[in-house]
C-alpha cells in the first residue's frame, strides 16, 4: 500500500503498544493518525502489562497447577520497543515473550535511535520481526506491520527456537544410550517397584495433596516437559514460597528493603517509574534490585515447607524414582545435564551457558556427584562450567562412570 493510496483510502487505524521514553518518536506516534498507542516506560512494566502478572518466584517442588503461568491478556497488533531502556532492555523483553511462547503471533519490531552493529547483529539472530536504527516514520512501521501481521500468521516461532544457539545442531540421543536408558528404566522400575509403592503411602499418610507432582522442565534442545517427583513438600508449599525465600542458598546479594534513591527526592518523585512487583507498588530500580538479587538458581536452606517423609526422599534420591518414567518418554536420559525449570533457562541469556542444552538431561550427572549441595558453596557459575563440560565431553563409557559414582552421593548428610 503507498503513500498515496492510504492518503485516498481511509485506513484501519493499529492497536500498538510502544515501549520507550524517547520523546520525538513518541510524539510522532501518538499524534498520528494510524495507531492507538498504549506507552510503557520500560521492559518490566510492559511485562506486567502485557501479562496481567505478578513476578513470583519458582521452586523446585511448586506445584505446576498451581503455579502462575505468563499468558497472553492484551489484543494489540504489533510491539514496538526501543532497543535501550532502563532495567530490562528490548531484546531480553522480546526472549522473555518468546521462552514463555506468548504474542508469538505479534510482529515485535526493535527501535535504536542510533546504529549499533551489535544490537543489530544480536537481534536478527534471535529473530526479532524487524530493525529499525533510523528514519522510521509512523507511515513507514504501519506498513511492515500490516506485512508481517499476514506473514507471522502463517509462520510463527514456537517457544525457545529463537533462544537457542544457532551454532548447535539438534541434540539427537545415540541408539546405545537410548537402548541403554530404556533398559536401565524398566529394570528399576520392576525392582524399585516395593520401594515406590511405600512411598506413595508414608506420603499420602503424612500430608494431605497428591503424592506426586510435576512442574515444566527444559531439557535438550530446549524441549519442555513435564517433570516428574514424588511431593516432598506439605501441600501448600507454594503459598509459603516468600517468606522463606531470604533462606536461598544462592542468594548472595542484599537488597533495600527501601529504595534509597527515592528517599533523596521530594515527596511523590520517584528515581524510576513505579512497578508492581510481589504485589507492592514500588519503583523500577528498587524491583530490578530485588529481581537481580534472586539467582537463576532457587535452592532453600533447610527449607521448613518440607515434610519429615520428604526430608528422608530428598536425602535418600526416593523422590527422583517418577523421573524414570520420563526416561521410558525419552525426555531425559539416566545421565545428563539436570533438566531446569522454565525460569532458571530464561535466567541463562548468555549464549556461553547455552552449551548446556546441546545435550539430554539426566536423573544423575556431573553436577550431582562432584558437588551435590556441598553446604551451599557451588555457585551458579561452578554449576553452569560442569554442565558444559559435561555436554562437550560426555560419552557412553563415562555415563556408566557417573552411574557408579552417583550411589555414593545418594546418602549424604547434606540436606539439599
Amino acid at each position: 500500500m503507498s503513500l498515496r493510496t492510504m492518503e485516498e483510502t481511509p485506513v484501519k487505524k493499529l492497536d500498538i503498544l510502544f515501549i520507550g521514553n524517547d520523546k520525538a518518536t513518541l510524539k510522532s506516534f501518538q499524534e498520528s493518525d494510524l495507531f492507538n498507542t498504549t506507552i510503557m516506560p520500560n521492559g518490566l512494566s510492559a511485562m506486567y502489562w502485557l501479562t496481567d502478572h505478578e513476578f513470583r518466584l519458582f521452586n523446585f517442588d511448586t506445584n505446576a497447577e498451581q503455579a502462575p503461568l505468563y499468558r497472553e491478556t492484551k489484543v494489540i497488533d504489533a510491539i514496538l520497543c526501543e532497543a535501550k531502556l532502563p532495567g530490562m532492555k528490548g531484546l531480553a523483553l522480546y526472549r522473555k515473550l518468546r521462552l514463555h511462547n506468548i504474542y508469538t503471533k505479534i510482529p515485535f519490531i526493535l527501535l535504536a535511535l542510533c546504529r549499533e552493529a551489535d544490537i543489530s547483529e544480536e537481534a536478527m539472530d534471535v529473530g526479532v520481526d524487524d530493525y529499525y536504527h533510523c528514519r522510521y516514520t509512523p507511515e513507514r512501521i504501519y506498513n511492515r506491520i500490516l506485512f508481517l501481521k499476514i506473514f507471522k500468521a502463517e509462520f510463527v516461532v514456537k517457544s525457545f527456537e529463537s533462544l537457542i544457539d544457532r551454532d548447535l545442531a539438534a541434540y539427537k540421543t545415540p541408539l546405545l544410550k537410548r537402548s541403554f536408558d530404556i533398559l536401565v528404566a524398566l529394570f528399576a522400575l520392576i525392582l524399585l517397584s516395593p520401594v515406590i509403592l511405600f512411598t506413595m503411602l508414608a506420603i499420602r499418610l503424612e500430608s494431605r495433596g497428591k503424592v506426586y507432582y510435576f512442574s515444566k522442565r527444559v531439557g535438550a534442545n530446549y524441549k519442555i516437559f513435564n517433570f516428574y517427583k514424588f511431593r516432598s513438600m506439605y501441600h501448600d508449599a507454594d503459598k509459603r514460597l516468600k517468606e522463606v525465600a531470604h533462606l536461598n542458598q544462592y542468594l548472595t546479594d542484599t537488597v533495600e528493603e527501601s529504595c534509597v534513591a527515592c528517599a533523596k527526592l521530594p515527596e511523590g518523585e520517584n528515581c524510576s517509574p513505579m512497578v508492581y512487583y510481589d504485589g507492592e507498588e514500588i519503583c523500577e530500580r528498587l524491583a530490578n534490585m530485588r529481581k537481580s538479587a534472586r539467582k537463576a538458581f532457587l535452592k532453600i536452606v533447610n527449607d521448613p515447607r518440607i515434610t519429615n517423609v520428604g526430608k528422608f526422599i530428598r536425602r535418600t534420591s526416593i523422590d527422583e524414582l517418577p523421573q524414570l518414567f520420563n526416561v521410558l518418554k525419552g525426555d531425559m536420559s539416566i545421565v545428563g545435564n539436570r533438566p531446569l525449570p522454565l525460569n532458571e533457562a530464561e535466567a541463562l541469556t548468555k549464549k556461553k551457558w547455552s552449551r548446556r542444552f546441546k545435550v539430554s538431561a539426566g536423573l544423575t550427572g556431573l553436577w550431582q556427584i562432584k558437588k551435590r549441595g556441598k553446604g551451599g558453596s557451588m555457585s551458579e557459575e561452578e554449576r553452569f562450567t560442569i554442565d558444559n563440560y559435561y555436554a562437550e565431553h560426555n560419552s557412553f563409557w563415562g555415563d556408566l562412570g557417573i552411574i557408579f559414582k552417583t550411589f555414593g552421593a545418594l546418602f549424604q548428610k547434606e540436606n539439599v
